[in-house]
């Protein structure tokens, strides 16, 4: 034991507070135990209160520069407070100043560990210059806060020391801790008013105790305080949960790069504690369900890899062992490789070529998914067993979720990729990606990856907006969901009805009867909630009991089996009407798609404009045309009354065209045709995240929120929808926008194509939009 006085950390600097040493609250903690304890600890407490008290100064404070004199006092704290057994030599334990800055009396163990020159402060105690900011004066407003207020806080700073153990050649780190329960703390003058809602901000913030503390030494000075007595200080272990928070902090900090893997791989090394076992990280990315090695500096990370290029395995013989890893993935162990004569592993002769000794296969999941491979390996003789194992499971939870974030981000730079070469830009708007592509490449020379590329901007276009929308859809998809499912049930009832003579099949009646209670159910109304609710019972409880029944019973496998293939999605007789209607949508808009692909090639010729379409149940599209669009064309605004003229064309072509496919649907639809009108020029911006562009200005996006909400738009007080089945309808705000468009109708009433039954309709208001007004004209069909 060591009676010497020693700084615990050379920045230790004494707060301004009278704190003296003291053996006070120990002796007074002494004799409350004394009064309470009947076992033999008793007379040496008395022993130890008698010896104590022989020492004129016991009840003093005492100067730490007389400490030596204490020294059998000391001793007898040391007995007292530590098991009996343990050695002085291995424990990490001292007793300091009250405030713990420096040591009185410690083990040769903590001794020596605080001189060694391989120990040094891993988290400084000090922040900067401010007084609040020490860490002694930290401790002491927390200790007067639980003490005097009863209010706990946030411990976030504590001291901890890295060590280089010379064994291992690995760092190891401590974490100081203190005991204050023979720390006495009185107030001189009365004591402040305390509101827990002045410090509740700081409370658990590990950022805010500096700022806490100065606003304590205002409220609170520590002139106004006496500290007497000893702290005792231990260190404790901390090295696992240390190398697990590097981990977690790679994570937390989304740093994804190649180096990721050098900090896990020593993170790892620390917790196995020995220098010879290197780790290595390997995520599972493929193209095309194919596992790939393209990136050079991640895949060197593999010591497999390297071993199998050292070997010169053929890359296609290479991927063939990884593809079978990847189908039977497994936990591959082995030991003294190099004297291994003979193994049924393929790769034992590639880690011989690559000199190692002691290598290991762990596959890692995420949610039950294979995300990569952890690799262990060794170039000297190391037995990899179970004990190496347990020290690094707690980390795999975490690699698992790292080895997932670089599969999404491989992912994710595969996507960059195509979007950033397959994207097709129109020919309309090329010029100008042109133009800021060359103007970066300028300005930024080979950083053109990292620099922000200019905003592509058009301004002051003219919007033309249309949709042709399958009327009803929802309606006829839940149509068709109950025509299934009655005609599902219908055949179920009967199945169970047949299998009720077919053996001992004692649920069978009861089944029917419930199937019998869903077909009554289902012919009034069938909600959502309905159709989990008989999902599940057809999945938990017919489906399982009608296998039964198959292997049970011979003879009902004819009918069950039957049963069972209307059930298939493709080509069963319970899917057949939702099929119908799928083949129908899909029908219509693919002839829509053809028309309008085709009808604005043929206006691009006119002049250029920019056209992007939606697929919804059937076509939404956009229309921008303007100076700025066509450069260095001229503008005219007889090119925008033509696309004008072009849409309302349109629309009655396609509204023919709809009807002339009734006949080859098998499930017969309708479409409504819609159109805004918007004189007003508006700017548009490209969105680099949603490659597409976008309305600018809180004015244009007024322009974009009418035209998103007048789809189910009402007429006002009748209740009934302006868009219908072999009608136009257009929506505007005011009469001059309405004016072109009427003489436009009457050009194409006068060729056929529209009949004359123009209406002038007011319309209801739209979430917040009012005074919208409505054309509407039926379609003249062939």
């Amino acid at each position: 034991m060591q009676a010497t006085l020693q700084k615990i950390h050379e920045d230790s600097v004494p707060a301004s507070i009278d704190a003296p040493l003291s053996f006070k609250p120990f002796l007074r903690y002494l004799k409350e135990r004394l009064k309470t304890e009947r076992t033999v600890k008793s007379e040496y407490y008395r022993f130890v209160i008698e010896r104590f008290e022989k020492e004129q100064a016991w009840n003093l404070p005492i100067s730490p520069d007389d400490i030596a004199r204490y020294r059998e006092l000391l001793e007898i704290v040391y007995f007292v407070l530590t098991p009996l057994a343990t050695d002085e030599k291995e424990f990490f334990w001292g007793l300091s100043t009250p405030i713990p800055g420096s040591l009185i009396f410690s083990t040769s163990r903590l001794s020596q560990f605080l001189a060694d020159k391989n120990t040094m402060i891993h988290q400084q105690p000090i922040n900067g210059n401010k007084s609040c900011g020490r860490q002694e004066v930290q401790f002491i407003y927390r200790l007067i806060l639980e003490r005097f207020y009863g209010i706990a806080t946030s411990a976030r700073k504590e001291l901890i020391f890295e060590h280089k153990d010379t064994t291992t050649n690995l760092l190891k780190f401590y974490q100081v801790q203190v005991d204050t329960q023979f720390i006495d703390i009185r107030v001189k003058s009365t004591l402040p008013e305390l509101k827990f809602d002045t410090l509740s901000p700081y409370l658990h913030d590990g950022d805010g105790t500096e700022a806490m503390v100065c606003m304590l030494q205002q409220m609170l000075p520590l002139e106004n305080f006496e500290v007497e007595g000893f702290s005792i200080v231990t260190l404790r272990d901390i090295t696992q949960p240390y190398a697990l928070d590097k981990i977690r902090e790679v994570i937390a900090n989304h740093l994804y790069s190649n180096e990721k893997y050098r900090i896990i791989g020593q993170a790892l090394k620390t917790m196995a504690g020995h220098e010879h076992i290197e780790f290595r990280l390997v995520p599972m990315v493929g193209v095309n369900g194919k596992a790939v090695f393209v990136n050079k500096e991640e895949s060197i990370q593999s010591v497999l890899i390297l071993a199998a290029q050292k070997s010169g395995i053929e890359g296609e013989v290479f991927n063939a062992l990884v593809s079978a890893y990847q189908k039977n993935p497994r936990v591959i162990v082995l030991n003294k490789i190099q004297s291994e004569a003979s193994s049924t592993e393929r790769i034992v002769p590639m880690l011989k070529v690559a000199g190692l000794t002691s290598f290991a296969l762990l596959p890692v999941y995420y949610h039950h998914e294979l995300t990569g491979v952890l690799e262990i390996f060794s170039r000297k003789d190391v037995l990899f067993d179970e004990r190496l194992f347990s020290k690094v499971q707690d980390a795999v939870p975490l690699i698992a979720q790292l080895l997932k974030y670089s599969r999404e981000a491989f992912q994710s730079t595969i996507n960059n990729i195509i979007r950033d070469k397959f994207t097709p830009l129109q020919p309309a708007v090329q010029w100008k990606f042109n133009e800021a592509a060359w103007k970066h490449l300028q300005e930024h020379g080979n950083d053109v990856k990292s620099a922000e590329i200019e905003t592509i901007r058009f301004d002051n276009i003219y919007p033309l907006y249309g949709a042709v929308d399958i009327r009803n859809s929802t309606i006829e998809r839940n149509r068709a969901i109950q025509e299934d499912i009655r005609f599902q049930l219908t055949l179920l009832t009967e199945t169970l009805r047949k299998l009720k003579n077919s053996g001992n099949l004692p649920a069978t009646q009861a089944l029917a009867f419930e199937c019998e209670q869903w077909f009554a159910q289902i012919e009034s109304y069938m909600t959502t909630k309905d159709e989990i609710t008989l999902n599940h019972f057809l999945e938990q409880e017919v489906n399982p009991y009608l296998r039964h029944a198959h292997r049970e019973v011979p003879s009902a496998r004819p009918l069950i089996d039957a049963y069972f293939d209307a059930l298939n999605e493709q080509e069963g007789d319970a899917f057949k009407n939702r099929r119908e209607l799928e083949t129908s949508l899909q029908y219509i808009n693919k002839k829509l798609n053809h028309y309008f692909d085709n009808a604005q090639k043929e206006l691009q010729a006119v002049y250029p404009f920019y056209f992007e379409k939606f697929r919804t149940d059937g076509i939404e599209y956009d229309i921008y045309i303007g100076q700025s669009i066509g450069h260095d064309k001229v503008f005219d605004i007889a090119y925008l009354k033509r696309l004008r003229k072009w849409q309302l064309q349109s629309m009655a072509e396609v509204a023919r065209l709809t009807q002339q496919l009734t006949p080859a649907m098998p499930r017969p639809l309708q479409t409504t045709q819609l159109i805004f009108a918007h004189a007003h020029r508006i700017d548009i911006t490209f969105r680099n995240d949603e490659r597409r562009f976008d309305v600018e200005g809180a004015y244009n996006i007024r322009y974009e929120m009418i035209k998103k909400r007048i789809d189910k738009v009402l007429i006002r007080d009748t209740g009934e929808r302006l868009t219908q089945p072999g009608k136009i309808a257009l929506v505007y705000l005011n009469t001059l926008e309405a004016q072109e468009y009427i003489e436009y109708i009457g050009e194409l009433q006068q060729q056929g194509l529209l009949d004359d039954s123009l209406e002038f309709l007011e319309l209801e208001e739209v979430q917040g939009v009012s005074r919208l007004k409505a054309l509407r004209v039926g379609v003249k069909y062939i």
